[in-house]
């Protein structure tokens, strides 16, 4: 399952993203906003991200204006390794490269199009370990200092 959630100034994009989710099959549980008044990144982030830690969901997608805040937001939490994508380049790298569990897009940044793209890279691509798992274990180090 997917995990999906937003801020009002993601909230249309997540809207649009969740339909071609469910179009193409995946199963996904969305966490909010649901419509576009005013709400914290934060207190989007936090519910995304525990379903993925506690195993409810495989992974999630984050989206607020910009991806920024709720990407900071998101890599706070022990065990979320979020990328900020806005090319399908970095998508496919933030999986393969760094087993990103998250990906954080932007709204305001991104047209509904390449958002999807990105999406589907992201989606569609594995981690390779390798000498990538290693970095990723040290990031898991970095977290307990």
């Amino acid at each position: 399952m997917i995990a999906i959630g937003s801020d009002h100034g993601g909230f249309e994009l997540k809207e649009e993203i969740k339909k071609k989710l469910i179009q193409e099959g995946y199963e996904v549980k969305d966490f909010g906003t649901y419509s576009p008044e005013s709400v914290d990144y934060p207190d989007i982030a936090k519910p995304v991200c525990m379903s993925i830690l506690n195993g409810e969901c495989e992974k999630g997608i984050l989206i607020c204006g910009t991806g920024i805040g709720i990407s900071i937001a998101a890599n706070k939490i022990h065990g979320i390794r979020a990328a900020l994508c806005g090319d399908c380049f970095s998508a496919r790298m933030a999986k393969e490269h760094n087993d990103a569990n998250v990906i954080a897009l932007g709204g305001r940044v991104l047209g509904p199009g390449l958002a999807w793209e990105i999406v589907k890279t992201w989606l569609g691509v594995k981690f390779q370990g390798g000498r990538h798992q290693t970095r990723v274990d040290k990031i898991h180090l970095l977290e307990q200092e």
